[in-house]
This record gives structure tokens, C-alpha cells and sequence, in this order.
């Protein structure tokens, strides 16, 4: 039986292909470290020569242009040799969504993943043997440090961009609701999407008090800040808003089955009758053919649930099913899901309404 890394190009049944799955983490960094230095930003204007680029970052010289052909064969860059001289641009996909600033710009969750998961999963071993998180700095730390707290909410933003055109899409009802309260929304960037989108919705968000300021900076500027209201406060804790349309987006999966049922159930109370809980997350419902090679969305699922064994006390991906049991338990039905862009899942639960037997 062959492995199931296809996904990254490796014949596993090959000892070539052993060693380069082995080493795909040196493609990885190199992309990582073009993010943390500033290369994809750099090159915005235009080509430039490895010269150019190794004084423009402040680099030392010795492996920039080895650094810089590994890009170009990973699609990143492009290398121009007219003129007798090697410069370097921007590939069209990095162009879109690894230059700050752009509407499509991804770079805010790599930034994440060079501070936090890459070190991470060099401990990946130590995280199997003990079933503790191995990610460095602790969350309240993180949420006490505004610098770093901006990153994370940039992070947030990202996922969104990518995310928040999907679930507009995917979801056919918002004409029929009022409101939306996105639970564990950061600074609101898709409360404000869904919102801008339909106008006629009143938009809600639940999250840490240390965000509200970020989520002000973000609704002034985009001309909603009478349309989202925040509502400092712990999801598990204090009470929430009621609304239509509430969504738990990338959020249940921080957390244990458990606590995923606990708040499921609280969620429950904030959906108004005749209104819908919308969940999304990289759940992990296998390949039907139920071997190897697996099919690429649920290896890369099993990634992102590993990553919540290393940066979480006790998170991880789930399967429709057991979200399904906890929303039913809570009050739920019907219980859809669909897939949501390349690797998310989005369950659909609605609450029944008046005259449906509530």
C-alpha cells in the first residue's frame, strides 16, 4: 500500500520520494522566511536583480540567489534573464496574495505560522508523547501584548478573505434574517463582510475585551460602525446576544469534545426560533475509500488537527457526526453540511420555530 503524500509531490513508495516528503519542510521555510523578511512587498514595484534584493533586505549575500532559485521552483518567483542579467518578480499567485496590503493577501496566517507552528511541529514528537501543546508563549500573553495581538488578528483577517466569499455563497437564507452574532469573531472582519454584503442585517460580535479597540480601528474604517456592535466578554462564560444567524467559524476546534458540546448548547439559547447556527471548520469526515493514498482534503485536515494538538490544552478537528449529536442534544433540526471551500466544512443547524413543535 503506497503512502499519502501526493498532496506534496512524493512517491512514498520510492526511496527518493521518502526523502523529499522528509524534507518538505525546507520548501516551507523558505516561502516562511520570504514572508518574515519582506521579499513578496520588496519585489511589488517590479523585478529586481539579487543584488538588489540582498541590499533592499539587508541580507548577507551567501545563499540569496540558491534562496531565490528554490522560489522560482516553487512557483513563487519568476526569474528574467533578458538583458544578461538574473532578476526576480513576483509569480502571479504570489502577486495576489503574499504582497501586505492587498484585498487578497494571505500573508498575516504565514506570518502565524513561522512565529508558532513551525517550532511547533519540531516538537511534534515531544506533543505525542505527553498530549501537551508544545507551541511557544502562552495565549494570555499573547492577548496581553497589543504588537502581538495585532498579528493574531491579521491572522484572523486572512483566513477571512479567503473564507468570507465562500460562506456568503454558501449560505442562501441571509435575505430572511436580521441579525448576525458572529461567536469568537476577532476584530469582525466577517461579521462586516456578511454585513456589507446584506445591508439589511444588524451585525454582533462576541470576543476578549483586548480585541474591542482593533475592532473599532476596523469598523471606522470601513464605514460600519453603526452597523456591528462588539460585545466584550468569554463565550463559556457570560451571556451572549440573541440573533437569527449565529456562526462559530474555525472556533470549536480550540477546544475538547466537551467543551465543543458545552458551547454548542449555549449557542443554542442565542439562536432566535426559526434561526440557524452556522459552524465551519477543517472537520474530518474520511475518504469514503477508507485507504491510503487518502484523498488530499482530509491528509490536510489531519494537518490542522494536529496543529491544535500542538498550540491548544486539548483542541482538535471532529467529525460532522459528532457535531451533529451535540446540535441535536442542544435543540437543532434539521442538520445539514456542505463542504466549504477547499478544506472547511460548513454545518448548517437550524432551531425550529414557532408552530414547529419548539
Amino acid at each position: 500500500m503506497t503512502g499519502s503524500a501526493a498532496h506534496v509531490g512524493a512517491d512514498t513508495s520510492t526511496p527518493a520520494g521518502i526523502l523529499r516528503l522528509a524534507n518538505a519542510f525546507c520548501d516551507a521555510k523558505a516561502l516562511l522566511s520570504a514572508v518574515e523578511l519582506g521579499l513578496f512587498g520588496t519585489l511589488r514595484e517590479g523585478p529586481l536583480t539579487c543584488a538588489e534584493i540582498t541590499a533592499a533586505l539587508s541580507l548577507q549575500g551567501r545563499g540569496v540567489r540558491d534562496w531565490l532559485q528554490l522560489l522560482v521552483g516553487l512557483g513563487l518567483l519568476e526569474r528574467d534573464d533578458r538583458g544578461g542579467e538574473e532578476r526576480y518578480r513576483n509569480a502571479p499567485g504570489a502577486a495576489r496574495h503574499l504582497v501586505p496590503g492587498g484585498d487578497a493577501y494571505v500573508g498575516g496566517f504565514l506570518q502565524r505560522s513561522n512565529r508558532n507552528l513551525y517550532p511547533a511541529w519540531g516538537r511534534l514528537t515531544e506533543a505525542l508523547r505527553t498530549g501537551k501543546p508544545q507551541a511557544e508563549g502562552d495565549f494570555w500573553a499573547m492577548v496581553g501584548d497589543p504588537r502581538t495581538l495585532r498579528q493574531f488578528a491579521d491572522m484572523m483577517d486572512a483566513l477571512t478573505e479567503v473564507l468570507g466569499p465562500q460562506l456568503l455563497a454558501a449560505y442562501d437564507g441571509w435575505a430572511s434574517h436580521r441579525s448576525l452574532l458572529d461567536l469568537g469573531g476577532c476584530r469582525g472582519a466577517l461579521a462586516a463582510r456578511i454585513v456589507a454584503a446584506h445591508p439589511h442585517l444588524e451585525g454582533h460580535v462576541v470576543d476578549l475585551p483586548q480585541l474591542e479597540p482593533l475592532f473599532d480601528e476596523k469598523m471606522a474604517g470601513l464605514g460600519l460602525t453603526d452597523k456591528v456592535t462588539f460585545h466584550p466578554g468569554d463565550f463559556f462564560t457570560d451571556p451572549l446576544p440573541q440573533a437569527d444567524v449565529v456562526v462559530l467559524g474555525h472556533a470549536l476546534h480550540d477546544w475538547s469534545a466537551e467543551k465543543r458540546r458545552l458551547l454548542v448548547h449555549k449557542a443554542f439559547g442565542s439562536v432566535r426560533p426559526g434561526g440557524v447556527l452556522l459552524v465551519y471548520d477543517r472537520m474530518l469526515d474520511e475518504d469514503p475509500r477508507h485507504d491510503a493514498p487518502y484523498d488530499p482534503r482530509y491528509v490536510e485536515n489531519l494537518v490542522i488537527s494536529l496543529d491544535m494538538l500542538l498550540v491548544t490544552d486539548g483542541g482538535s478537528e471532529y467529525t460532522v457526526a459528532e457535531l451533529r449529536g451535540h446540535a441535536e442534544e442542544a435543540g437543532f433540526g434539521p442538520v445539514t453540511a456542505r463542504p466549504l471551500g477547499d478544506y472547511d466544512t460548513l454545518v448548517v443547524c437550524r432551531r425550529p420555530g414557532p408552530g414547529t413543535g419548539e
